[in-house]
């Protein structure tokens, strides 16, 4: 397909930047003697014109940040090839806006959990989503503390529609060497748990790593990297 106008200006870059990111993932893929890394591009903010662009380039996920955003984008783009992700808060009475994407990464609470369940149920599909956790216990930062975890995942069990394939981290800054430690600790919660057996839970995903770090999240066992700057390039204003 020949992109005219806007997503054709924009093509030639994006490809290159994706380009450079597949490689780079790659390249810590293997250093890590990793399985597959899913690639999300975060396009929060970013015009129908640069999803466009970047399916025309390749990528296929794309991750947004707020659920009429998501529902607008979901509405605009009519290529099968796009799949998409919530990765940013929901509202529980903002739900049923979400239900429907490939993967929902910010999970946290039991009314959500409920609310998505119902409205995935109606819908008749099962909804993937990950469990956002908080690791460093950062006040006011959205996620679900570690030693809140296990009855969060227990909770999945009332749940028809609704199956946790794994967790989600977004760091506090610092270091490389703190930030991988909470990488780490991510790891280690998603192996403890995924040792224990629980209904509707099945812990093999690790959202972790954005522009600045992915590669260091692929090297303590990330499956799917957040990747927004560095593909589509600064968001609009």
């Amino acid at each position: 397909m020949t992109l005219r106008g806007p997503a054709g200006d924009l093509l030639p870059a994006l490809t290159a930047r994706l380009a450079e990111i597949t490689d780079r993932i790659e390249r810590a893929r293997a250093a890590a003697g990793a399985g597959p890394v899913e690639l999300v591009g975060v396009s929060k903010h970013h015009p129908p014109a640069a999803i466009e662009a970047a399916l025309s380039a390749g990528l296929c996920v794309f991750g947004e940040n707020y659920a009429q955003e998501l529902e607008s984008k979901r509405a605009a783009i009519t290529d099968l090839g796009a799949r998409w992700h919530m990765i940013g808060p929901v509202q529980s009475n903002k739900a049923k806006r979400v239900v429907g994407c490939a993967l929902i990464h910010t999970v946290d609470r039991p009314s959500l959990i409920a609310a998505l369940d119902r409205h995935a149920t109606t819908a008749g599909l099962t909804q993937p989503v990950l469990v956002q956790v908080n690791v460093t216990a950062e006040p006011g930062k959205a996620g679900i503390s570690p030693q809140s975890l296990p009855d969060l995942l227990d909770g999945f069990a009332a749940c028809s529609a609704v199956v946790c394939v794994g967790l989600m981290l977004i760091p506090r800054l610092g270091s490389p060497t703190e930030i991988a430690d909470q990488f780490g600790a991510l790891r280690g919660l998603r192996d403890e748990h995924s040792r224990v057996a629980r209904p509707q839970v099945a812990l093999r995903e690790l959202s972790m790593g954005m522009s600045e770090d992915f590669e260091l999240a692929i090297a303590h066992g990330a499956t799917i990297v957040r990747v927004g700057t560095a593909i589509f390039g600064t968001r609009p204003s």
